[in-house]
């Protein structure tokens, strides 16, 4: 029994130190002179800036519950633009506003706006202060030098592609250059223009450098501001026309035939729009 009166025995102050850091998490010694200090503090706890707990702590916020949304909405709409511009919807020479866009997309006139910066980019518009952005005007000079540059970066290319590439990698390419067919059959411009950078991209990638690939992908992509004008009869046959040449070349790369794979391809951007 314990005697009457008598005070509960107390416990040193060391363990109540070490009782109220195990509460919170912490390790603690005690020194020579019996106090006690927290070994496994963080710098920022030590410093006396206050520890943020969990992902934060080390991230400055938690990851995304959803992913965003809106780079892909500003991609759909760069798409329908340039659907748009080689479609010949958005006219040479004319001013075009983001709000009006925006209206016409089902979107506001932010992502129009990014989009536009990117075709600025491209040099299929300029902006235009206070008004929107005009749609480029391209004379036969600028094209025909777009066309001798993509000459210079292809032609090569394309050549020594065909005495290595095996005759099966050729074949498999044959959906694509019948895509450019059928595009060119309706006359459907931005169908086409999609179907034959895809054809070239192929034909391209298979040196396996990708920086080639990208490089004749945009100066491709530039080359079609603007497309083919004029009747709709006049602008089927030059795609046809087109069209025709990308299945000839592949049939001689298949073939392996040199001298008319290094024909048809300098005249593929000498003479057309491919």
């Amino acid at each position: 029994m314990r005697a009457a009166g008598r005070v509960p025995e107390q416990p040193e102050r060391s363990e109540v130190r070490q009782a109220d850091a195990a509460a919170r998490g912490e390790h603690t010694h005690d020194g020579p002179d019996g106090g006690g200090g927290a070994l496994d503090a963080p710098d920022d706890a030590i410093s006396g800036i206050s520890a943020v707990p969990g992902p934060s702590r080390h991230l400055g916020v938690p990851p995304p519950r959803k992913p965003m949304q809106r780079a892909s909405v500003r991609g759909q709409v760069l798409d329908a633009l340039r659907a748009a511009l080689v479609g010949g919807e958005l006219a040479p020479g004319e001013v075009y506003s983001a709000p009006a866009l925006g209206e016409r997309f089902g979107v506001s006139a932010t992502p129009v706006r990014e989009a536009m910066q990117q075709l600025a980019l491209e040099g299929a518009v300029e902006v235009v202060p206070n008004r929107g952005f005009r749609v480029t005007r391209r004379g036969a000079r600028e094209l025909g030098e777009l066309a001798e540059v993509r000459a210079l970066i292809e032609v090569p290319v394309m050549l020594r592609l065909a005495r290595t590439v095996p005759a099966e990698a050729w074949a498999r390419l044959r959906p694509l250059a019948e895509a450019t067919v059928a595009a060119a059959a309706c006359a459907d411009l931005a169908r086409y223009a999609e179907a034959d950078r895809a054809f070239h991209g192929a034909l391209l990638g298979l040196s396996g450098n990708q920086q080639l690939v990208q490089v004749a992908d945009d100066l491709h992509r530039r080359s079609q501001w603007p497309l083919v004008t004029g009747p709709v009869a006049g602008r089927r046959a030059d795609l046809v026309a087109d069209a025709a040449e990308h299945m000839a070349l592949l049939d001689a790369l298949v073939a392996r035939d040199l001298p008319v794979v290094q024909s048809l391809v300098r005249e593929h951007f000498t003479g057309g729009d491919g």
